[in-house]
């Protein structure tokens, strides 16, 4: 059989041969460089020697292109016809990478993410919680064995995009208040877009104005009236300041640091499934509505609900989407009468027959959060109940129901529930803090201390708050033990306390802080020269009061006397005037009217206060950095009474004002022979604004 040639003209053996005579004559290297023009078309045609051609045919080739072509168009009209892909969700998707503002994703959006084209000045933009979602979207996507690296490589920059769109451009800002606001972090927004939901199946209250207070005082708020919170007596106030995490965590305390924590990988949340049979049959319908909530159209998402509820009332997600709206309508109007049409609509989403149990868990969660939020407390603790009824094994809300009799002041109930949910789980963070915290009000220091010390150290999501350092310090204090200022100056470090001797809770950020003050530094110098100039007045007023048959004196009760006799005799609180004691003291009472500095102080106290021999007052701070303190001195034995404000003390003179800002740590001690007698006018911090004074809750 002759030898194959090669495709390029010669015989099989050319190219040795021509290496092999590429020294010899000219002439065999001439005839090894040209071909005759046979050769050529042998080569044009890429075929052999005996005239057959190599590879496949051309009427081969057209056979099989035609036979690709129609599996190809039989395959896309399969895929049509038996509806195998949702093109409407794979748009949606490719939607959130639309970055030219065009309406869908193509090769400029591609340019765009990767830097190679600017950005649309039209570009669109998401909800933080819609941006969030797609990001879940992408890491949950299942990646195939061999992923390509340019795919990879897009959606990480997509998926950075996401992220610093979801950091720059929807920054969050306090609500109602400059300086305290109620928590609004909306469970409304706990369940994920509706069309990303798995598809399996599953299944008021009177207020009361007298509402009974209890030693973790409440603050409530709503939309029409000023934020009620406790008074100084309670001494159990939530940070307004309050931050979650620190950036310095102290050698000498086991708490995990949030480096640690972060180290941690998240434990993954269940998606809430809160569709039932029915409701996946508008499940369109339902989406497009939700849509509309989730881009802050509040108001057409209202309309929107309110006509699925009226099509479907046995929809159990439309009423639900319905009183997230009203909920989200009553924050952006600042309408009590929304939020109770919100509270309403929740308990009826929660009533209707298959509803999901997730729906049912989120919609009486948020009832009774937001029946708290108005003061309900009786309605929020029933609503409580029943959740424990409903989901008993859920310690979660066993310790929301826990909080629930706190706040209604029924410590004993509370000390039982918590009690239940130590027995069953005895490392739950949450319930040993509050456990400990009851054990503290109930005068069982030393008992107290584990409880609130482990809760602490366990970092579960509700123990790292003011109320508790501030509570475990106190308790380790009172028993002696050195640790509380290592526990205090993490709470500083943690962002609940402004320093580690300036331990309240209540504070308006940047007003100057200093334990001792003079007349000139506040600007009050009238208040204290009328104050110094009338001070026998003052006195011999508080002498006559001074009759215990009248019962005007009343002993102290907030359990800040380690030992002695200590009581006060109070003309004003909270910028109320009390018109009874005025009576007993006409003349002060006159004198201090012109001074509204303190008169309408709504954050402080004006009151006689007698301390007899014996007494030593603990360590303690006042509630908040709005105020100052003023002490008169009346009746001041010779020696033996001092008060320590941080590190300095001092000594009353009769005739004479100190000046010191209260929610600094301070100290008295009385051991003189005979009663000694003050007069107390607390001021505004002359730093606030009269903006911030007529707008601060009362405390």
């Amino acid at each position: 059989m002759a030898p194959r040639k090669n495709a390029k003209g010669g015989g099989g053996n050319s190219s040795s041969s021509g290496s092999g005579s590429g020294s010899g004559s000219p002439s065999t290297g001439s005839s090894g460089s040209s071909s005759s023009p046979g050769a050529r078309r042998e080569a044009k045609h890429g075929g052999h020697k005996n005239g057959r051609r190599g590879g496949i045919s051309g009427g081969s080739f057209f056979t099989w292109f035609m036979v690709i072509a129609l599996l190809g168009v039989w395959t896309s009209v399969a895929v049509v016809w038996f509806d195998l892909v949702d093109y409407e969700e794979v748009l949606g998707k490719l939607g959130v990478y639309d970055a030219d503002g065009d309406g869908d994703f193509d090769v400029d959006d591609a340019k765009v993410l990767l830097g190679l084209k600017e950005r649309s000045t039209s570009e669109r933009t998401f909800p933080p919680e819609e941006a969030e979602t797609q990001a879940e979207l992408e890491e949950q996507a299942p990646e195939g064995a061999e992923a390509q690296n340019v795919e990879d490589e897009v959606k990480e920059q997509i998926q950075s995009l996401l992220q610093e769109s979801v950091h720059t451009d929807h920054d969050t800002e306090d609500s109602y208040h400059v300086e305290e606001t109620a928590s609004q972090n909306h469970p409304n927004d706990a369940e994920e877009v509706m069309s990303e939901q798995e598809s399996s199946d599953h299944g008021e209250a009177v207020t009361d104005d007298g509402l009974q207070q209890h030693a973790e005082e409440v603050r409530h708020e709503d939309y029409d009236e000023p934020v009620y919170e406790p008074s100084e007596n309670e001494r159990i106030e939530i940070s307004d300041n309050a931050i979650d995490d620190s950036n310095i965590i102290s050698e000498e305390i086991n708490v995990a640091s949030v480096e640690e924590q972060q180290d941690t990988p998240p434990v993954k949340k269940k998606k809430p499934k809160l569709l039932n049979k029915f409701d996946k049959t508008i499940k369109a319908e339902l989406d497009a509505a939700e849509k509309l909530r989730k881009r802050g159209k509040i108001e057409e998402a209202v309309s929107a609900f309110e006509e699925l509820v009226r099509r479907y009332p046995q929809s159990p997600r439309a009423r639900y989407g319905k009183a997230q709206c009203e909920d989200d309508l009553a924050e952006k109007q600042r309408s009590n009468e929304v939020l109770r049409r919100a509270i309403e609509t929740y308990q009826e989403a929660a009533s209707l027959p298959d509803a999901p149990t997730d729906l049912v868990k989120l919609s009486l969660k948020r009832r009774s959060e937001r029946q708290q939020f108005l003061g309900h407390m009786r309605g929020s603790l029933l609503t409580l109940q029943r959740l424990v009824q409903l989901f008993p094994s859920d310690t979660t809300l066993k310790n929301d129901l826990g909080v629930g009799y706190l706040l209604m002041g029924d410590n004993d109930s509370a000390k039982k529930v918590y009690e239940e949910v130590l027995n069953v789980t005895p490392n739950d963070g949450f319930a040993k803090v509050h456990y400990g915290f009851i054990l503290k009000a109930q005068n069982r220091i030393a008992e107290s201390i584990p409880y609130l010390k482990e809760g602490i150290e366990s970092g579960d999501p509700g123990t790292d708050d003011g109320r508790f350092y501030f509570h475990l310090g106190d308790a380790m204090q009172r028993v002696g033990n050195k640790e509380a200022y290592k526990w205090y100056e993490l709470g500083h470090k943690r962002g609940h306390f402004a320093s580690v001797w300036q331990r309240s809770l209540y504070n308006v950020n940047g007003l100057k802080a200093q334990p001792w003050w003079t007349p000139r530094e506040t600007g009050y110098t009238e208040l204290v020269k009328s104050l110094e100039r009338n001070w026998k007045l003052i006195r011999d007023e508080g002498l006559m009061v001074m009759d215990k048959a009248k019962g005007l004196f009343l002993p102290e009760d907030e359990n800040l006397r380690e030992k002695g006799d200590w009581s006060q005799f109070t003309l004003w609180q909270q910028g109320r005037k009390n018109e009874n004691a005025c009576k007993g003291a006409p003349k002060t009472c006159t004198l201090l009217e012109k001074f509204s500095e303190t008169t309408g102080c709504r954050r402080g106290q004006i009151k006689y206060s007698i301390m007899h021999p014996g007494t030593h007052v603990w360590p303690h701070t006042g509630p908040t950095n709005c105020r100052l303190r003023m002490h008169l001195g009346l009746v001041i034995p010779k020696e033996g009474c001092k008060i320590r404000c941080a590190n300095e003390t001092r000594s009353w003179e009769e005739g004479k004002v100190l000046i010191f800002d209260d929610s600094f740590e301070h100290e008295v001690w009385q051991d003189a022979s005979s009663f000694r007698l003050i007069f107390i006018v607390d001021v505004w911090h002359p730093e606030l604004t009269p903006q911030q004074r007529r707008s601060l809750p009362a405390i």
